[in-house]
């Protein structure tokens, strides 16, 4: 039997998170995907191409975009072959904003896109984490924000790619995704400056954190970085730059709710720091080489 529209899931986004992504969606949906450039791997695996945003809109539902901010999405949504043009005077979609992005930003977007459409684009926030191996794995923890038919939709389309949590109203799910950014920058940078200081005090580095990682210590990001710490390997796969930007909306919902933090002006130092030095571009495990710089 033939799909509908509502049944068929779109990405655009194809990058480290959104290919994998593509994979598992694939277990349980069928899957149309765009890009600036075709991905003949993930048609071979089952994906269908759409050659711009306004294809995929008119053939899928549902839109999961794994850009890396607004401003990407604004583009992917406006123009002659954007995809608000492919909803065309009478289809609806439900837009699903996977990347990490400002709260206040993506309620000021959906209410645009509320009045352009009236009513027929609906918006959920749904940032992710858990890095590109629970993105392979289908164990992300997946940060929903929005009414709650449009979360209870976008969760049941989102299941095959990890846990989906709904948060609360529209932009809980950024904010979520800026407490979990803090939390990992200050994470990172504590194990790379702790590595730095056992190495130069002559101790086993594989020991060390095998023997930590049972205890207070220990952590998804440690058993995810384990190895890349002990053998100095910084080789892009969380891109350290990123922070920046993610500790920035940190910064904004700080300021929202009156809250002074402590540790957060450091970590963005920190993190420019990383970025001034040439690193931007490397892993977040970046952070034990400039420790070691400095």
């Amino acid at each position: 039997m033939e799909q509908t529209r509502d049944e068929i899931v779109g990405v655009i986004g194809l990058g480290a998170m959104g290919a994998p992504m593509v994979r598992r969606l694939l277990r349980e949906a069928t899957v149309v995907i765009t890009g600036r450039s075709p991905k003949p791997e993930l048609v071979d695996a089952g994906a269908e191409w759409a050659a711009t945003p306004r294809e995929l809109a008119e053939r899928a539902g549902a839109v999961l975009a794994m850009l890396p901010d607004l401003p990407q999405l604004e583009q992917a949504l406006a123009g002659d072959d954007g995809l608000l043009a492919g909803l065309g005077d009478e289809r609806s979609l439900l837009l699903m904003i996977g990347s990490t992005s400002s709260p206040t930003g993506v309620r000021e977007l959906a209410a645009r896109l509320d009045q352009a459409t009236g009513g027929r684009v609906r918006v959920v926030d749904s940032p992710v984490s858990g890095g590109v191996d629970g993105a392979e794995a289908g164990t992300l923890s997946i940060m929903l924000g929005g009414d709650a038919p449009d979360t209870a939709r976008a969760a049941q389309l989102l299941a095959p790619c990890g846990r989906p949590v709904h948060l609360g109203p529209l932009g809980a799910g950024e904010v979520a995704k800026a407490c979990n950014q803090l939390v990992v920058s200050a994470t990172i940078t504590a194990l790379g400056e702790a590595t730095v200081l056992a190495e130069r005090s002559g101790i086993d580095l594989d020991a060390l954190w095998t023997l930590l990682g049972g205890g207070y210590a220990g952590s998804n990001l440690l058993a995810s970085r384990k190895q890349q710490l002990v053998g100095g390997d910084d080789s892009p796969s969380g891109i350290a730059r990123y922070m920046i930007k993610d500790l920035s909306f940190a910064a904004d919902v700080a300021e929202a709710t009156g809250t002074n933090p402590a540790l957060l002006p450091t970590l963005r130092a920190f993190f420019d720091e990383i970025v001034e030095r040439g690193h931007g571009e490397r892993d977040i495990t970046v952070a034990r080489r400039v420790i070691a710089e400095r």
